[in-house]
């Protein structure tokens, strides 16, 4: 059974960090992209960053460009997003997915085949 386990979340002050991680099982991890998405109550779910199967593509939302970066471990069958200087807009669930593709990545929710159940991210004072 396919499964993706996000973990990392919590609560920070503008201007943190925080080091989210996607825990990938039941599936051939090697042949998917990954992407993180983040959904706020009452907006749609919007891509964060991607990063293809072997790492060389990756994509990243104007809005956290600069400041969010995405890794992936296949060793380990886990994916990073590393997101530093953190701002309240940021809160969000955030969701990472999994879809197959042999080349490069794509931020289009309805691509992604495999979701995790999330994790909250809030930043405040």
């Amino acid at each position: 059974q396919p499964q993706l386990v996000e973990s990392g979340g919590g609560l920070v002050q503008p201007g943190g960090s925080l080091r989210l991680s996607c825990a990938a099982s039941g599936f051939t991890w090697n042949y998917y992209a990954i992407g993180w998405f983040r959904q706020v109550p009452g907006k749609e779910r919007d891509g964060v960053s991607c990063i293809s199967k072997n790492s060389g593509i990756t994509s990243v939302a104007d809005s956290v460009k600069g400041r969010f970066t995405i890794s992936r471990d296949n060793a380990k069958g886990t994916v990073y997003l590393q997101m530093n200087n953190l701002q309240p807009e940021d809160t969000a669930v955030y969701y990472c997915a999994a879809y197959f593709r042999t080349y490069g990545c794509i931020l289009v929710v309805s691509q992604y085949e495999y979701w995790g159940q999330g994790t909250q991210v809030t930043v405040s004072t």
